[in-house]
């Protein structure tokens, strides 16, 4: 069996992308901050087919022995790097912490995973699907250092692919618009109200499925997800 790995797995894009690969037949190992113990009931996973793995991934140390685990005693063929997190606001309100946080966990643990993977995704012409952001192409006032790990993430993406495509690595970046998940936490405003004006994490997910439908010799190496509508609203203070 196939084995795919997910990070950010415990809500949102990370959960629905982890579930739609267990429905394809993969073995996936999930990971996330925290799990909480009812994650098999609340999640439609299975014990058989999804393993969540506690970790941060900006734990690099903890990072690396839970992967180097998986991969020897697994068929990695997948690997979706979801983790993210974001704070907004002027660049000048944020602090080092902040940043760095953004940094380790948008683009440098994308990168150590794939660096720590690509040999088996390269013998196993493998799957590298990165989950970027719509702010990766555009101006981002107000998430100034966001969208800068968005586009170092894209960058990424792409550079990497034509390093690796003669081996069959197919490197995808997904740029998902406003999504209705908890990534706005640390924000002053929500998705908007109405249904048009937010994607959902599972349609994030039918991009990762569609993904790997391609033929081989096919690859779609970038796709663009936005809502019909363009609306956001302020939280109440």
């Amino acid at each position: 069996m196939d084995t795919a790995i997910v990070t950010g797995a415990s809500s949102g894009i990370g959960l629905s992308v982890s579930r739609t690969l267990c429905t394809l037949g993969y073995e996936v190992y999930g990971f996330g901050r925290e799990f909480g113990t009812d994650v098999f009931l609340t999640s439609g996973l299975t014990e058989r087919a999804f393993h969540p793995v506690a970790c941060d991934v900006t734990d690099t140390q903890k990072l690396l022995q839970a992967v180097k685990q998986i991969s020897a005693d697994q068929r990695v063929r997948v690997l979706v790097n979801n983790a993210g997190t974001a704070y907004y606001g002027l660049h000048e309100e944020l602090n080092p912490k902040k940043i760095q946080q953004m940094v380790r966990t948008n683009l440098e643990a994308p990168m150590i995973l794939t660096q720590q993977l690509l040999r088996q995704l390269k013998k196993n012409a493998g799957y590298i699907i990165n989950i970027a952001s719509v702010t990766a192409s555009a101006a981002n006032p107000h998430g100034c250092a966001y969208g800068a790990t968005k586009a170092g993430l894209s960058n990424f993406t792409h550079s990497l692919f034509e390093e690796a495509r003669k081996y069959g690595v197919k490197a995808v970046a997904i740029y998902p618009d406003m999504t209705k998940t908890n990534l706005y936490r640390n924000a002053d405003f929500l998705e908007g109200e109405e249904e048009e004006a937010y994607l959902l994490p599972e349609e994030a997910a039918q991009a990762v499925e569609f993904v790997l439908s391609m033929r081989e010799g096919a690859v779609v190496t970038d796709i663009t997800l936005r809502p019909q509508l363009h609306r956001i609203r302020r939280k109440k203070s």
